[in-house]
């Protein structure tokens, strides 16, 4: 009897938090000495990279952060560099300056590799797999266009376009069986999946854009899409259906920047006032996470999410004390699995007691 008292007295609590609501804690990854830091990507033991600005902001370097430290990656010869992806073995990609152009490159035993071109005179790398494929895109001979690649074993591969010119590629799931990106088709730029060899023209939500910016290991992708009224908002798309995520706030623009292997979308919405906010996605439920935060989130402004891992980790870009700096969040325990474990703690004692 005393057992359905205290049910009868959870309920009511358990209402009141939403299936959705998950508490943060921020951590400020700082900076490589100047002002100015934001992430590209976080794997699946929590080391993160990015880009950030060096004393006096005198140049931007990419970096990898881990255990509370920031190590600056270096160049390929010239003054900047960035890092977009980092697989579960920590090798990171990104692309930085030579002494003469921009190249796509790989780093890991803290060397960074130069990846080489199509045969033009730039390249860019955006992601890498656990197997260490690696997808971006190359100028290709005589720098008019640029196209799609992907490589594997120090090959560089031209995965093509949609019919148009100039097609690049933004990430690969964690089995290599999926890329996805941009493509320019005869008319317009189009969201592509690419699989066996085959690119696919993923639609639009009703406008003439689309494209996609991930991919978890069930195939789901996201990205964004103008929709038929003009305005642009995230997506997923799976089985061949492209679902409209929506925005917040009376706003007209969202973008899915990344999702994690149990569905979980992270991006960026704007408000109705032009202001930007980072926002997550689960079940269909977009979250402002400026609303999810603790009191460490105090002053914190989080304007971009780039990331999620499957520890539901997430990275990205906020102001704090006036700059743009880099931010991780680290989820709590929710409210519900707190009150529960309460609750079983208290019927432990009851028990005890009892006996």
């Amino acid at each position: 009897m005393k057992s359905f008292v205290w049910l009868g007295c959870l309920l009511p609590l358990l209402s009141l938090v939403p299936a959705h609501a998950v508490l943060y804690s921020v951590t400020d990854l700082g900076t490589l000495g100047g002002t100015f830091s934001e992430t590209g990507s976080i794997n699946s033991s929590g080391i993160i990279v990015g880009d950030a600005t060096t004393t006096g902001d005198a140049a931007d370097h990419a970096f990898s952060y881990s255990g509370g430290v920031m190590t600056d990656l270096g160049t390929l010869g010239g003054p900047t560099s960035q890092a977009y992806g980092v697989n579960s073995s920590g090798t990171v990609v990104g692309y930085a300056n030579t002494a003469s152009t921009t190249h796509a490159f790989s780093y890991s035993g803290g060397v960074m590799t130069d990846l080489g071109t199509l045969g033009g005179t730039q390249s860019y790398a955006n992601g890498i797999n656990s197997t260490g494929t690696i997808v971006g895109y190359s100028y290709i001979t005589g720098d008019n266009f640029y196209h799609a690649m992907s490589d594997s074993g120090g090959v560089m591969t031209d995965l093509g376009t949609l019919g148009g010119s100039n097609s690049d590629a933004q990430a690969i799931n964690s089995g290599g069986t999926i890329i996805v990106g941009n493509s320019d088709t005869a008319s317009a730029q189009h969201a592509f999946s690419y699989l066996g060899g085959v690119m696919t023209d993923l639609g639009t939500l009703g406008g003439s854009s689309s494209h996609a910016e991930g991919v978890n290991n069930s195939g789901i992708i996201v990205g964004q899409s103008e929709t038929g009224s003009g305005d642009a908002h995230a997506f997923n798309y799976s089985s061949g259906v492209m679902t409209d995520l929506g925005t917040l706030y009376g706003g007209a623009y969202s973008n899915a920047w990344a999702i994690n292997n149990s569905g979980k979308i992270v991006g960026n919405g704007i408000d109705s006032g032009a202001n930007s906010f980072a926002f997550i996605d689960s079940g269909g439920i977009m979250v402002d996470l400026n609303t999810q935060l603790d009191a460490s989130g105090a002053g914190w402004v989080l304007q971009v999410a780039t990331g999620i891992n499957d520890l539901g980790q997430i990275v990205g870009v906020g102001t704090i004390g006036g700059q743009n700096h880099a931010f991780l969040l680290t989820p709590e325990p929710s409210t519900c699995a707190m009150l529960i474990g309460g609750l079983g703690m208290l019927g432990l004692v009851v028990r005890r007691k009892r006996v």
